[in-house]
């Protein structure tokens, strides 16, 4: 009785934490509306919003419906995808690796899409190939590594991790090659690519982000409990009966799909994966069935206010969100570092 009693009270508070989460990204996304050159108030963008969805007409400033419509809210939807994504596919592979320190770019995603972002910049293709380009060349690097890792029907963390980390300074080498040979107009190009920003959001990318990072993310959800038993060891979870090969080449597919939407989205932005699952792991403990919503939800507002932080800081100028979320991500990382050199006694 008081087991059931026990899990009654935890589904609940889990329940609670992921709902509060809920209207704090609401509230979120209605704040940073709010924000700009152009101030506009909370109420009055709610009845913009209620107006628009049942179609009412009123006699307010034409300016603020662009503003709202236009403007703000499609940018904003597109961080809150982004952060979501990157926030649910770096909590995949820390509990796919079992390891706080891994993140969404460990299978050379970062560097092969800014590689394939920068070949389209330098041929002059226009700016609608970058996305697209970014895209295959992120998802092709993680099949690549995935396959370089593979030993017979099986693929082993640490090859993988070495194999992801080969790739990755390849790229690396390919995007510094680019940079060299690029116009002064192309090398701007690419190094603000390189930096991640959301300047440039817009309802189209909201749309196509969208299939996709529900797709990923629903699908990751799916392997909730399979990677709560992953936790326990390899060996173990055979026992149990989870196929882990099939679980390990499902979400690492999962992950690099949604990672790759986001990267040809908005370009690189660093730490959101990192930082978010671990912060959401302290809040929600370490169950993936709630870990992993949770840090789809903390993705989402966090990504919101650093890009919200990015547009106004320095107005009428922006700063590029990526570098925004590195300030914020690099003293965690070592804090993070700190604990666990604690943890192995070092």
């Amino acid at each position: 009785m008081r087991c059931e009693e026990f899990r009654s009270a935890r589904k609940f508070k889990h329940g609670l934490i992921l709902l509060i989460m809920g209207i704090v990204l609401v509230l979120s996304a209605v704040s940073a509306l709010a924000i700009g050159t152009t101030q506009i108030p909370p109420c009055l963008i709610a009845k913009l919003i209620i107006f628009k969805i049942f179609g009412i007409r009123a006699d307010w400033p034409g300016n603020y419906e662009v503003i709202i419509f236009n403007v703000r809210l499609p940018r904003i939807i597109l961080s809150a995808l982004v952060g979501a994504v990157l926030g649910i596919a770096g909590c995949a592979m820390q509990g796919l690796f079992r390891n706080p320190m891994a993140s969404p770019y460990v299978t050379g995603i970062a560097s092969s899409s800014a590689f394939g972002a920068s070949l389209v910049i330098i041929l002059g293709l226009g700016s609608a190939w970058i996305g697209p380009s970014a895209f295959l060349f992120s998802v092709s690097s993680a099949f690549l590594v995935y396959h370089l890792a593979k030993v017979k029907n099986t693929v082993p963390v640490g090859v993988l991790l070495l194999a992801g980390i080969a790739v990755s300074i390849f790229f690396s080498a390919l995007v510094s090659f680019t940079q060299y040979v690029a116009g002064e107009r192309e090398l701007r190009q690419i190094v603000f690519w390189l930096m991640g920003g959301l300047w440039d959001g817009n309802w189209n990318k909201v749309f196509t982000v969208l299939p996709l990072a529900v797709f990923g993310s629903t699908g990751l959800l799916c392997f909730a409990r399979d990677l709560n038993i992953l936790l326990t060891g390899e060996e173990e979870a055979k026992n149990l009966g989870v196929d882990v090969e099939n679980v390990r080449r499902i979400v690492l597919v999962l992950s690099s799909l949604v990672t790759a939407t986001a990267v040809a989205a908005c370009g690189i932005i660093g730490f959101v994966g990192l930082i978010i699952p671990h912060s959401m792991r302290i809040l929600a403990g370490p169950d993936h069935r709630v870990l992993m919503p949770a840090s789809f939800l903390g993705g989402a507002i966090f990504l919101v206010w650093t890009d919200t932080l990015a547009r106004t800081i320095i107005t009428p100028s922006e700063l590029p969100v990526g570098i925004i979320t590195a300030i914020l991500g690099v003293p965690f990382f070592l804090i993070l570092l700190r604990g666990r050199k604690k943890q192995l006694g070092l």
